[in-house]
């Protein structure tokens, strides 16, 4: 229901993925995932400019400041532009893109064991689709924006921690439709609560619960025949127990249950087993998670005959993991996990695009993914591979998913060179070939995408030297929407 698109990506400070199902960690959204963004305050100040043309390019500055009596105040402006590919299927012309985006960051600790936080942030994007001087293949102009602000407190004791939060965000879209004006308005409030306990040395437990309520609308200002509007609320309640069986094994354990407005009651759980051995530590898991049906899926219109359905049932899915990850030397190790994921219930149009259903066929995503580590000095090498399979229960491929992936990261700081100490990143994907649409079912051909980033500190600046698609590969991804070729960006970046 909320397009993210750039949203935070200068403000991240870490980023933490979780795959498979994990309902019981976040509720009834991850049916395959999460991503963790996490933008807490930086407090190194900056400021920074890349780019390679003047319709490609993007400035950043960073301050926080600590104050005589303790608040933690920070600040993180970014402004930045492209104009790259077509936004439509065999579109002939670079389409364009305006960002610009505030996050304003404050801490205080209260007393020893009590903080108080707040964020706030807003962003505006405007988007030319196609071409950024309005004349384009279709003539649509976007204007995007979000506001977002969270605030809540933390409470640290010896044995126990506390968090309550606080969010909410707005989400606005106003499109220019060859002369017709739309609106599109979302907001979601949330309220958290969570306490987590170490009752011994050996376990370990704790509790919460989670309220959520979005509502949205679409105004109909000519384009579209139809508008519409709606709300959902979900109440969460959630627990968690982990317990060490032996001083190297763990035992764990999360539940969660959902109570959703129109999709009703649903169970989430994710146990846990793990175990190390001398250099070697692996675990099994069982999870299962849920995604409750969109405002549009629910209410949704369109001038093609598509209706809202609010009968819809939550899809939903079980992971089942077994991970290990050996240490062959000090500096060398291996880590491979083996996956097989079930998706019942899902939620897909029906054959005449006419409403959203819960498919009856299940879909199976089956893989091994395994990464090999080497970490020298001033250096550090991995390789992976994935082997995966996604087919529905009657044996059919999945679009867009590549049974085979692999590739290698590589970086190193050179320190007696010819060009004095510098360091290098880079990256190499291969991509195989998978199933897509063109107008028809048909196989997308494999890539080989490399990119390499140099940088350097010169001038009392650190200089930034990034070229994406070194190998200038020609492909399409989607199928249809050709992707760019070799590009080279120059940045720096300057502490003050």
């Amino acid at each position: 229901m909320h397009d993210f698109g750039q949203d935070f990506v200068q403000s991240i400070q870490q980023i933490e993925i979780y795959k498979g199902s994990g309902g019981a960690h976040f509720g009834p959204t991850a049916i395959a995932g999460a991503i963790n963004f996490i933008t807490a305050i930086n407090y190194t100040n900056s400021y920074s400019i890349s780019g390679f043309d003047g319709r490609n390019n993007s400035a950043n500055g960073n301050y926080t400041k600590v104050t005589d009596n303790g608040w933690h105040l920070n600040i993180n402006a970014t402004g930045n532009q492209s104009n790259l590919g077509s936004a439509t299927a065999d579109g002939t012309e670079d389409d364009g893109t305006f960002n610009k985006q505030l996050n304003l960051n404050v801490e205080k600790w209260i007393n020893d064991n009590t903080k108080v936080r707040s964020t706030f942030y807003v962003r505006e994007t405007r988007t030319y689709y196609d071409d950024m001087d309005n004349n384009g293949e279709l003539g649509y102009v976007m204007d995007n924006t979000m506001q977002a602000l969270q605030t809540g407190i933390d409470r640290v004791n010896q044995n126990s921690e506390d968090s309550l939060t606080f969010h909410w965000h707005a989400y606005g879209k106003d499109i220019d439709d060859g002369g017709f004006a739309d609106s599109y308005d979302s907001q979601s409030l949330v309220a958290r609560f969570e306490k987590k306990i170490n009752s011994s040395e050996k376990s370990s437990f704790g509790f919460g619960s989670e309220y959520k309520y979005d509502w949205g609308s679409f105004i109909n200002e000519g384009s579209f025949n139809s508008s519409t509007k709606g709300h959902v609320k979900d109440l969460g309640i959630f627990a968690n127990a982990g317990y060490k069986i032996f001083d190297n094994s763990i035992l764990s354990f999360y539940g969660r249950r959902d109570n959703h407005n129109t999709a009703g009651r649903n169970n989430t759980y994710k146990l846990s087993y793990i175990q190390t051995i001398n250099n070697f530590k692996f675990g099994v898991s069982n999870a299962t998670g849920l995604r409750n049906p969109t405002l549009y899926e629910l209410f949704g219109s369109n001038n093609y005959g598509y209706k809202g359905d609010i009968n819809l049932k939550a899809e939903k899915s079980i992971t089942n993991e077994i991970f290990g990850s050996y240490d062959l030397f000090d500096n060398l190790t291996l880590k491979s996990t083996a996956y097989r994921a079930t998706f019942l219930d899902r939620l897909e149009f029906n054959s005449g695009f006419t409403a959203a259903e819960n498919k009856q066929i299940d879909l199976s995503n089956e893989g091994i993914e395994s990464e090999l580590i080497y970490e020298g000095q001033n250096q550090k090498f991995s390789t992976f591979t994935t082997f995966s399979k996604s087919k529905t229960e009657k044996g059919a491929s999945q679009q867009r998913r590549p049974d085979l992936n692999y590739g290698a990261n590589f970086s190193k700081k050179f320190i007696n060179s010819a060009l004095g100490t510098f360091n290098m990143n880079l990256n190499y994907k291969f991509t195989g070939k998978h199933l897509d649409y063109d107008g028809g079912t048909t196989v997308a051909k494999s890539t080989k995408i490399v990119n390499v980033i140099f940088s350097k500190d010169l001038f009392g600046s650190t200089w930034n030297l990034s070229i994406s698609n070194l190998l200038n590969e020609k492909y399409e991804r989607p199928l249809t929407y050709t992707k760019d070729g070799r590009r080279l960006t120059i940045g720096l970046r300057k502490l003050y």
